[in-house]
């Protein structure tokens, strides 16, 4: 039972990135999903996330009209597009699934999360 966090890397600003998160040993339809992040130094936040039923989402200010969470419920697998990167997106990036919804500032258990991938944004 893993969440797996992929597609990090180094990136330009104003480049792009698109983070996957498959889920195995679970279903992914049970649970609220989302993708958090983590720079140095600063508190985990919530960046985008599903916020139940009906495909409704949440986006941080931070990256709205930039980032776009989707998800494949074939492939168990939720993305996270990332346009219009900036320096400021540089983080840590983890996928997370819960029973009950939280998409916040500041670190809360999960009941699965994914070992994270790195985004650096830099020229």
């Amino acid at each position: 039972v893993q969440l797996q966090a992929s597609g990090g890397g180094l990136v330009q600003p104003g480049g792009s990135l698109r983070l996957s998160c498959a889920a195995s040993g679970f279903n992914l339809d049970y649970y609220y999903v989302g993708w958090f992040r983590q720079a140095p130094g600063k508190e985990r936040e919530g960046v985008s996330c599903f916020t139940g039923s009906y495909g409704v989402t949440y986006y941080a200010d931070s990256v709205k009209g930039r980032f776009t969470i989707s998800r494949d419920n074939a492939k168990n697998t939720v993305y996270l597009q990332m346009n219009s990167l900036k320096p400021e997106d540089t983080a840590v990036y983890y996928c997370e699934a819960r029973r009950s919804y939280y998409c916040g500032k500041g670190f809360k258990i999960a009941d699965y999360w994914g070992q994270g991938t790195l985004v650096t944004v830099s020229s």
